[in-house]
């Protein structure tokens, strides 16, 4: 199996250790977060400690797509997050991505970032909605996406775990993660609202998002309103109808 890597230069000396932890992340490292869909484990390298993220082996299609047509998750991953610190857009320092390839397919990437550790995610503010300075935090959200879309960030992965919040004094900090996921394009303002689709299903979110963006943007308040609750609405439908079909599918082979 054949291997490739890419190590951001300021952490180039510590190669070796980088390399061992690859190497050895079934054996090594302590396991993080979610891995229902792929495996975060964290690795101490003094003076850092690193997060590193497996990414699922991909579907035989995508083997191939990935071997030869797309770049891998992985390498996007770091891509991207290289590109979001030059536009000053906060996400955990990137380290380095490895990959791993046969002759024609595509096997195991990893990603590597520096762990930051923070205060909440996005997610605490959609199930308590009495949460600490709950508005103040969403609203300082809110502009943080608008900032995303002045700069041409489309982040498609726009969803309640995907941004981590720190606050710093008075001022809450926000960084991106699971970043494979990404477009660099201008959006009119029915893209940009689209772009908070996933992100809660309360109306009292909805309604201080739409005041705060539309403050940024300079459009009608009902304006944004009205189409970022729709777009909420058709997301959730479509989800919904996405779960009842897989429910069904599995009702159907449990019978069989």
């Amino acid at each position: 199996m054949h291997r490739t890597k890419k190590i951001h230069q300021n952490f180039i000396s510590l190669e070796t250790l980088l390399d061992d932890s690859i190497e050895h992340y079934d054996t090594k490292g302590t396991p993080f977060g979610n891995q229902d869909r792929n495996s975060l484990k964290l690795f101490e390298i003094a003076p850092y400690i690193f997060n590193v993220k497996s990414f699922r082996i991909p579907n035989v299609i995508n083997q191939i797509a990935y071997n030869f047509f797309r770049k891998s998750k992985a390498q996007r991953s770091f891509e991207y997050a290289n590109k979001l610190i030059k536009l000053d857009i906060g996400t955990p320092q990137p380290v380095a991505y490895y990959e791993f390839k046969t002759p024609f397919l595509f096997n195991k990437s990893y990603y590597i970032s520096e762990q930051l550790e923070c205060d909440l995610t996005y997610r605490e503010l959609t199930k308590d909605l009495e949460f600490p300075d709950h508005e103040a935090i969403l609203r300082a959200f809110t502009r943080f996406t608008y900032k995303l879309h002045e700069k041409n960030v489309k982040f498609l992965d726009h969803s309640p775990g995907n941004t981590l919040i720190k606050k710093l004094d008075d001022v809450y900090n926000f960084y991106l993660v699971d970043l494979n996921r990404m477009d660099f394009k201008t959006m009119d303002l029915s893209e940009r609202i689209k772009n908070f689709a996933k992100l809660t299903t309360h109306k009292s979110m909805i309604e201080t998002m739409s005041d705060e963006y539309a403050k940024c943007c300079n459009e009608p308040y009902g304006t944004v309103f009205n189409l970022m609750w729709k777009e909420t609405q058709d997301f959730q439908n479509r989800y919904w109808r996405r779960r009842r079909l897989k429910n069904k599918l599995k009702f159907w082979k449990k019978k069989k």
